[in-house]
């Protein structure tokens, strides 16, 4: 069965920081294209980041150079750094798997070409 379980949100002042966790059962993280992806009510779910197999990180405009996607292959986790947090971050994150190399199909942040989804995990950052 294949599970993927995000942790480590929670609410934080502006400026502030979160180290986001996804830990996977069952899908080898180390051979996917694995992505963070954030859904804020009322709006569409959007890429923040992703990692490939090789370490290679893609990331939304928005959050580059505040936001780190990294992976401990041991672990069987990825992490998401976000620094410098805003209100606008405020949302719902989760990750997902793709079987497939990230660049494939719609590109890294195509929502419809992962194939495995975690349950999310709350971000709230206020002003």
């Amino acid at each position: 069965q294949v599970q993927l379980v995000e942790s480590g949100g929670g609410s934080v002042e502006a400026g502030g920081s979160l180290r986001l966790s996804c830990v996977s059962s069952g899908v080898p993280l180390n051979q996917y294209c694995v992505g963070w992806f954030r859904q804020a009510p009322g709006k569409k779910r959007e890429g923040v980041a992703s990692i490939d197999s090789d370490r290679n990180p893609k990331y939304a405009d928005s959050v580059k150079g505040r936001f780190t996607i990294s992976k401990d292959d041991a672990k069987n986790t990825v992490y998401l750094l976000m620094n410098s947090l805003k209100p606008e971050d405020t949302a719902g994150y989760y990750c997902a798997a793709d079987v497939l190399p990230c660049e494939f199909g719609g590109g890294w942040s195509a929502v419809t070409d992962y194939d495995y989804w975690g349950q999310g995990t709350q971000v709230t950052v206020s002003s």
